[in-house]
């Protein structure tokens, strides 16, 4: 072989092995590039997520404080119809032998018409406007409150996750790092995690 056909011999190997290594550098970051469009369609589900979720935060909170808003209400008017039932009661010891027939017949109506009410107040189950089923209906609102606001600690976490893992991703197609792209998808890994807790609640925060 002469010298001529030696140096192309040697400058073809070297373009191919070049295309071979551009080759795998090209697919290395389309592969990173899959990932931050999966990570960014993540994101996106997250934010809608965290987002009816604070919606609904706020929607049980002011539920359950105009519940007890009402049931405080009731327990004042009860305690007003207790407090005239046993005014009435001591009248009419006080005043037992000079009251007429009639006249205690209409005061223990009276008592009892009181006394009915004040039962009223404390249950009313087919209107479900007593004070127990305030309180119920109140504790219920409350407890989705509080599921809500662990949902969205979840998707807060999710998020900020999903940010910091699009961004390294990004770094790692600019730097060629393998490194740091699966760094990029352990962080996108645990993000989704914690979106899934976000929407059923598999697992309580530490938090």
């Amino acid at each position: 072989m002469e010298p001529s056909e030696a140096a192309e011999a040697i400058s073809e190997l070297g373009e191919g092995e070049g295309q071979k290594e551009k080759s795998a550098e090209d697919k290395f970051r389309g592969r990173a590039a899959l990932v931050i469009a999966v990570m960014a369609m993540l994101l996106a589900i997250t934010s809608l997520g965290g987002g009816n979720v604070a919606e609904d935060i706020v929607a049980n909170n002011i539920q359950a404080s105009n519940l007890w808003s009402f049931y405080q209400a009731k327990n004042a008017r009860q305690t007003s119809y207790k407090l005239a039932a046993d005014e009435l009661e001591s009248e009419i010891q006080l005043h037992e032998s000079s009251l007429t027939p009639e006249l205690r017949q209409s005061l223990e109506a009276k008592i009892q018409q009181y006394k009915e009410t004040v039962a009223r107040y404390e249950s009313e189950p087919d209107k479900g406007e007593g004070k127990k089923e305030l309180s119920e209906r109140a504790k219920g609102f409350e407890a989705e409150r509080d599921r809500a606001l662990k949902q969205d600690t979840s998707f807060d976490l999710a998020e900020a996750l999903f940010q910091i893992a699009i961004v390294l991703a990004s770094v790692a197609i600019l730097s060629s790092s393998r490194m740091i792209l699966r760094l990029a998808i352990v962080l996108g890994a645990v993000a989704a995690v914690l979106m899934l807790n976000g929407f059923f609640t598999l697992f309580t925060l530490p938090l």
